[in-house]
Formats: structure tokens, C-alpha cells, sequence
């Protein structure tokens, strides 16, 4: 498995059990008053939902423009765009990050991403005598070769802090991009679709030595009428 592959089954792994850890979580009404709409909801959104993002978008951008930078250059280190994909900067993921760190209600990512981003560039100039965003590659890569793999038998909170960093964001850069629309191309997920079925597999009719009918495969298994809707009469008849 290469190092892009090993990425996705990464982010698939964590997506789906974020998926199972809050996906059932029940609401307290009471908790959560409904708010007025938003311009421009969407609209398979609650009010809730569409004014508590209108007010995250409100606050601002999380970063400076001169953080953003060098979030975007991290993050680029982390999936680089090649020939054949796309990279973390084609997907915004600087701005997926941005939005997290604003939307997660917890100060402790606040300060890692922030806390992080001074210890890229502190590094860097002790090792490089320049920024992290103005390093070669090569000198950027040496940097996060001594935080990129941590010890699995350490737990998070005996690493150091800048692996801990370095592994948000390389979870949060796999999230934002393999949730964005080029991500989930690349991915080939084409969401729910209607099963296409066409009968019994010709291997499996083989091996028990039955077959269809013709007349009967043409009337109750035609793909052609399959995205036709049926009409019935008030009687429940139906009609074609």
C-alpha cells in the first residue's frame, strides 16, 4: 500500500468512527433554542444549524493570513498534489482547518494549532535560519521526519507536543480533503444509488442448472423501465 492509499484508509477510519461515537447521540431540546434563519440556508439544515454557522463564518477567519500560510504549506507537505491527484491547497483545506478550530468547542486545538505553527517556525530558524514556509523542501521535510511518527505504545498525552500537533493536523488535512468534492472524487464514492438488479448471476443459474424464462426475464426484470414511474388509478389499479 503506498502513502496516499495509506492516507485514505486513515481518514475512512476516523471518519467512521466519529460517525459511530456522535452519529446517535440524542439533542436536548431545551439546550438548543431554535434561532431565526439565516440568509442563504441550507435546506436540509435545522435554523439551529444554519445560525450557529452563519455565526462561526461571523467571527472571522481563526488564522492570520501569515499562519494561513504557513498551514497551507504544512499541509501541502502532508498531501501534495502530483500529476495524477490533486493536493490538500486544490481542496482548501487550510480553510476546512480555520473552520474547525472555530467550530470545535474545545480551546485545547485552538491552542496546539496555533502553539504548533510557533514551534514550526522557532525550529526552522534554529536549524534553517529562516521561517517554515520559506525553508526548502528538503529542510521542511527534515523538520517533520522527527514528528511525523509517533510511538503507538506512547499515549497522546506522554508525546510531545509537537507530535501531537503534527498528528491533528495531518487528521484534520485528511478529513477537509477527502470530504471535499474533489476528495470524494477521487475517492469514487458516488453516494446512494438505487439497486440495479438483473437477476440471478448466469455462474450461479449455471451451477444449480436452471435458467430463466425468456418471457418472464423480459416482463419482471426489463432495466430499461427502471426509472419509470409507475401510474396507478384511484382504485390502486395500476395503470402503466
Amino acid at each position: 500500500m503506498d502513502r496516499r492509499k495509506s492516507l485514505k484508509s486513515i481518514v475512512l477510519g476516523s471518519v467512521a468512527t466519529g460517525l459511530l461515537a456522535n452519529g446517535c447521540k440524542p439533542e436536548n431540546d431545551e439546550t438548543l433554542p431554535i434561532k431565526k434563519a439565516v440568509h442563504d440556508p441550507v435546506k436540509w439544515r435545522t435554523e439551529y444549524e444554519n445560525q450557529e454557522l452563519a455565526d462561526i463564518k461571523e467571527e472571522g477567519s481563526f488564522f492570520n493570513e501569515y499562519q494561513k500560510e504557513t498551514m497551507a504549506v504544512l499541509c501541502d507537505m502532508i498531501l501534495p498534489s502530483s500529476d495524477q491527484f490533486k493536493g490538500a491547497s486544490d481542496a482548501n483545506v487550510v480553510d476546512f482547518i480555520d473552520f474547525m478550530a472555530r467550530d470545535y468547542d474545545s480551546e485545547s486545538i485552538q491552542t496546539t494549532l496555533l502553539g504548533g505553527l510557533m514551534w514550526l517556525d522557532h525550529e526552522a530558524n534554529i536549524k534553517c535560519g529562516t521561517s517554515f514556509k520559506m525553508a526548502s523542501e528538503a529542510q521542511r521535510k527534515s523538520i517533520l521526519d522527527g514528528i511525523a511518527y509517533y510511538d503507538p505504545e506512547v499515549s497522546e498525552r506522554d508525546r510531545p507536543f509537537e507530535v501531537n500537533f503534527f498528528t491533528l493536523v495531518r487528521n484534520l488535512t485528511m478529513t477537509g480533503f477527502y470530504t471535499s468534492k474533489i476528495g470524494i472524487e477521487e475517492l469514487g464514492y458516488k453516494g446512494n444509488m438505487p439497486n440495479v438488479w438483473d437477476g440471478v448471476p448466469q455462474d450461479v443459474l449455471d451451477q444449480h442448472g436452471v435458467s430463466y424464462e425468456p418471457e418472464w426475464l423480459a416482463k419482471c426484470v426489463d432495466q430499461s423501465k427502471r426509472n419509470v414511474i409507475a401510474k396507478w388509478d384511484e382504485n390502486g389499479n395500476l395503470i402503466s
